[in-house]
Order: C-alpha cells, then sequence, then structure tokens
C-alpha cells in the first residue's frame, strides 16, 4: 500500500526536551502506509491529560522525541493488510497509543473505539481514558453501595465529575473536594451531595463532621502529596483508598501498620493494567458510552483549543484552571 499523498507530512506537537511548556513545539513529521494491523486515523479532537504534563517534564520519562497525546477521535482514513474490525470512513476513538497531539496518526487497529454517530468528537476524545478510568476505579476495588460515602479529590477535574456522577448513579453519598467556589459549584451540579473547599477546610475534620464521625468508606485520589495523610484520617473504619495519580507531587511514605488502627485497605491504580485486552478495553468503553447515552453521566469539556496551543492547554492544566477536560483540535 503506497503513502497516502494526504497524509505524507503532517504538522504534530513534538517534545524533544523534557522540561516546561515551551518545550512542545510544531513540526511536520512524516507517516508511512499503515503496516499489518496498523490504521491511519486523521485525528479531530485530542483529550489533555496531566499523564501528558508528566512525561513532558521527564517524570514518566519516554524516549525524546515525542509526540504526547493518548487519546483522541477522529475517522479512520486507511487500513492495513489484516484489519477487518474497521474501514475508511469509521469513526473512531482510542486511549492507549502515543501520538495523540497530531493531524493524523497510525494506531494498532485492536485499540480503537467505535464511536456512535450521536457521540460527538469532542466526547469521544472526552470521554475513553477518563471515563474508562472512572469505570475501573468504581468497579474494581470497592464498588459503592446505596448509603456508601464515597470522598473523591479534585472533583472538578475530568476524573473526578465523572467519578462524582457514576458513584452518585449507584446510590452513593458523594463527597468532593475542590480549590475553588466555581469548582465547588461544577461539583454539585455533577450530583455530590457535599463540597469540601480544602483550601479553607481540613477535609479530614469536615468529613468526619459531615458524616457525624463515620468518615468516608472508599476515597479515590488522584492528587496525592497535600491529601494521602487527610485520607488516613477522613477514612472509615475497614474503608478504602485508591490511589490513581499524583497531581500534587508523590505522597509522603507510610509505615504499613498504620493501616492497622482503622482496619484501611489501600491500593494503587493504573488504566493500562485495566483494559490488558480488546474485550476489557471493549466493555469499559460501553459502559461509558451506555451512561452517556442514558444521559447519567455527561462528559464536560471546559475548553478546546487548536492543536498549536498545546503548550497554552498545559499550563490552564497545570494551573488548575480547568473544569473538567480541556481538549486540542485540529480543525477537522
Amino acid at each position: 500500500m503506497a503513502d497516502s499523498p494526504r497524509t505524507k507530512d503532517v504538522r504534530a506537537t513534538v517534545v524533544t526536551s523534557y522540561g516546561g511548556p515551551d518545550t512542545l513545539t510544531a513540526q511536520d513529521v512524516h507517516l508511512k502506509a499503515p503496516g499489518h494491523g496498523e490504521v491511519l486515523v486523521r485525528l479531530a479532537v485530542a483529550g489533555v491529560n496531566f499523564v501528558d504534563i508528566s512525561m513532558r517534564r521527564g517524570l514518566k520519562p519516554v524516549p525524546l522525541p515525542f509526540t504526547p497525546g493518548l487519546k483522541r477521535a477522529g475517522v479512520v482514513e486507511a487500513v492495513g493488510p489484516g484489519v477487518s474490525n474497521v474501514q475508511p470512513g469509521d469513526r473512531v476513538a482510542y486511549a492507549q497509543q502515543a501520538g495523540a497531539y497530531a493531524e493524523a496518526t497510525l494506531v494498532p487497529a485492536d485499540s480503537l473505539i467505535p464511536l456512535p454517530d450521536d457521540v460527538s468528537f469532542e466526547q469521544g476524545a472526552a470521554f475513553p481514558l477518563q471515563g474508562m478510568t472512572a469505570h475501573y476505579l468504581i468497579h474494581e476495588y470497592r464498588e459503592p453501595s446505596a448509603g456508601d460515602v464515597v470522598l473523591i479529590h479534585a472533583a472538578a477535574g475530568g476524573v473526578g465529575l465523572l467519578l462524582v456522577q457514576w458513584a452518585r448513579h449507584l446510590g452513593a453519598r458523594v463527597i468532593g473536594t475542590v480549590s475553588t467556589q466555581e469548582k465547588a459549584e461544577a461539583v454539585r451540579q455533577a450530583g455530590a451531595h457535599d463540597v469540601i473547599l480544602y483550601t479553607e477546610q481540613d477535609f479530614a475534620e469536615e468529613t468526619l463532621r459531615l458524616t457525624d464521625g463515620h468518615g468516608a468508606d472508599l476515597i479515590i485520589d488522584g492528587v496525592a502529596a497535600t491529601t494521602f495523610a487527610g485520607n488516613l484520617k477522613a477514612a472509615a473504619l475497614r474503608g478504602h483508598i485508591v490511589i490513581f495519580g499524583a497531581a500534587g507531587g508523590p505522597a509522603e511514605p507510610i509505615s504499613p501498620n498504620v493501616l492497622m488502627e482503622r482496619s484501611l485497605s489501600l491500593s494503587g491504580g493504573d488504566l493500562w493494567h485495566f483494559m490488558e485486552t480488546s474485550e476489557e478495553m471493549l466493555h469499559r468503553a460501553g459502559a461509558v458510552m451506555e451512561g452517556i447515552e442514558h444521559g447519567w453521566l455527561t462528559p464536560r469539556v471546559s475548553r478546546v483549543l487548536p492543536l498549536a496551543d498545546a503548550a497554552e492547554a498545559h499550563r490552564l492544566l497545570e494551573d488548575r484552571k480547568t473544569i473538567g477536560k480541556i481538549l486540542l483540535s485540529t480543525g477537522t
């Protein structure tokens, strides 16, 4: 199969050295024709995630140079030999392949998620990574039952807002922590029963007060450094704490024996370990799309910026100036 003349050279955002947002530069990247099992996807919208920032900083190093971005939505433009699950013209999304900050990219066919016609590219770019993250965090450790208390940190973020909605859908009492009043209002609109402004309140003491001393049965934490110690106080007896990120930096180490004091359990999670097969990925994606289609799960898009403004998107995310998801568009 010959190279596609439309995609032989595409514009991409490339990191050539680890550092700040200014290390993101626009370059022309050459794409070959899709090989066996590969698909060429003309990309419409990319999602910006904190893991992209960690890679750019070198905290989660990948070989240089690289094009960041792990999730995207677009249209299949060409397929390589051996591909039967998609065809040119199909609308698709993906959530685990690097290189999303580009006009087009090559991805394995089995990593693609079919995108229904009634799901926009913006939703397609917003839901896969964060929606499936919310799905495994809610279902794989201690799935909330009606009446359980779930404490969600950074509840106004892309994952946080989805977690609020999912926990509420399962009948849990949801408490979210946020940094501003504007974010607090967004979390209330998403369905949280209570919101704690942690810049003004001790979230552990406030959680205990709001629950008459019971605490949180499940705590989901993507912040870590500034929240983890408080989690040990905010958790209910036999409560479960899940750490899935470190937006505030790594948490300080503790002695495992500390968990004995309240019979707590502690887990760490990474989405990649919960969609190791195409079947598992499609199961999680299907659950997310079902929630969107039924109307109880709504990904919130904060801003959509041009691909050329990737550095600004990183600054907004790093400075905690977003509510929900920030996206990059190629204008396709």
